[in-house]
């Protein structure tokens, strides 16, 4: 099923308008997730709104929003007061302005989405302004209003679309500074830097996410199966510390020779490294799950270390109901 759109509207550089559809480009909903439950009963835990000072639920008409000035005093704000002054949203994203991607500070990226044209129109209109960025080599400036707020967002194009990305306001982001200003200055020797930039040059590779697992992800889903079948789980040992490196030289140096490689000399530089092939793509996790049942698809291989199934299974409870 595909995604809703979080907004709609139009596009607009100068005089050329087209209708648009602005799609979220990530997801968390595959991520492996729990409910909080009563370990005695097995039931989901409910929670209530109370008083902090007396204990008492209140109703949803009672609460409102407060700004807290000090530890007893807070400015009540109600929801007509900030409806008086929300953007009401022009659903248009207007292009302000083209500056170059590299002008943009990674500091100030928020969340990518995907804009396409909506609807059977306004496609040739769309193609136009994808391609004067495109031809630009440029990122367009643009604002949207997205529930009552208004947010800078950066235009790209990404094949066939558009990629906009929201960014931060100036006050969103902190000065460097207040954290670097206590690192100390220090002198790298030659002879440093030349075994460092060779380590460097040997895991050298092109990105490809693809290459990349999520080990906590996986190790979620093995203790849910692992449980699933009752499978005793048994805590792992921990582990060994290996103790501070005191000599940066030869935490270098043994750095070089877990790589399998000697330091290299003035006279012969070092090799470029070859780009590393790309992995098996990994399989959507939620696919990684057993069935409720704890037995696997029928088509699916029996591997060797899988745990032997017992001859009685075990008793479901309400505890054992699938996590979501």
């Amino acid at each position: 099923m595909a995604p809703r759109a979080n907004w709609k509207g139009f596009l607009r550089l100068s005089l050329v308008t087209c209708p648009v559809a602005l799609y979220p480009a990530t997801s968390e909903s595959e991520k492996v997730s729990f409910n909080q439950i009563n370990r005695k009963t097995g039931h989901r835990i409910k929670y209530s709104r109370v008083d902090a000072e007396t204990g008492e639920e209140v109703a949803n008409e009672d609460i409102v929003k407060g700004y807290k000035v000090d530890t007893d005093t807070y400015i009540e704000v109600t929801k007509d007061e900030l409806d008086d002054i929300a953007l009401e949203s022009t659903h248009t994203i207007e292009i302000d302005e083209f500056v170059p991607r590299s002008d943009i500070d990674s500091r100030y990226l928020i969340r990518p989405y995907y804009l396409v044209p909506d609807g059977k129109v306004g496609h040739d209109a769309f193609a136009v302004i994808r391609e004067t960025i495109r031809s630009m080599d440029k990122v367009a400036i643009g604002r949207v209003v997205l529930t009552n707020r208004e947010h800078i967002i950066a235009l790209e194009p990404l094949d066939k679309g558009l990629m906009g990305t929201l960014l931060r306001y100036p006050y969103e982001v902190r000065n460097e500074q207040e954290y670097f200003d206590d690192i100390q200055d220090v002198k790298i020797t030659s002879d440093m830097l030349d075994l460092a930039k060779h380590i460097v040059e040997k895991k050298s590779a092109e990105f490809q996410p693809e290459n990349f697992e999520d080990h906590y992800e996986a190790a979620l889903i093995e203790l849910i199966n692992k449980k699933r079948n009752g499978v005793t789980i048994t805590a792992k040992a921990a582990p060994k510390s290996s103790g501070n490196v005191i000599n940066l030289m030869d935490a270098l140096k043994r750095s070089l020779a877990s790589e399998g490689d000697k330091a290299p000399s003035a006279a012969a530089p070092a090799p470029k490294a070859k780009p590393k092939k790309a992995k098996k793509r990994v399989e959507g996790q939620r696919e990684m799950l057993l069935p409720i049942s704890g037995k696997k698809a029928k088509d699916e291989p029996k591997k060797a270390d899988e745990p032997k199934k017992a001859e009685k299974p075990a008793r479901t409870t309400a505890r054992s109901r699938k996590a979501s």
